[in-house]
């Protein structure tokens, strides 16, 4: 399959985010839910495990019909290792601030990339 056809069937975004997060995005549209019952989105707590977390990015970051992998930024502390690895055009991956948490550019991965790129 070409790369044109591949980003073409890329229609979805995810998300792995805190509650206030992911509802303000469901009522926004982003919700789905595919005939395998695999959701595009995964709801984080203080109880949430760090591995549900890691295998939810892995498996939103292998799934063909992902476009954008939204992640708070307090959540993706949680798995860094596991985010500052990940190299992949598709799905670009955007970490984006909570209510509780702003938004630390010193920490965005992506960020990070494009300031060595550009020689900061």
């Amino acid at each position: 399959m070409s790369s044109a056809q591949n980003a073409k069937d890329r229609t979805l975004i995810a998300v792995i985010g805190d509650e206030d997060s992911i509802t303000g995005l469901l009522l926004a549209g982003i919700g789905h839910i595919n005939p395998q019952n695999k959701k595009n989105f995964l709801i984080v707590d203080a109880k949430t495990p760090t591995t549900v977390i890691d295998a939810a990015f892995q498996e939103f970051t292998e799934r063909p019909d992902i476009a954008i992998l939204l992640i708070n930024q307090h959540i993706a502390d949680k798995i860094r290792g596991t985010v500052d690895r990940y190299q992949a055009a598709f799905p670009a991956l955007l970490e984006i601030p909570s209510k509780d948490f702003p938004y630390d550019p010193e920490k965005d991965s992506v960020l990070k990339r494009v300031q060595k790129l550009r020689g900061d």
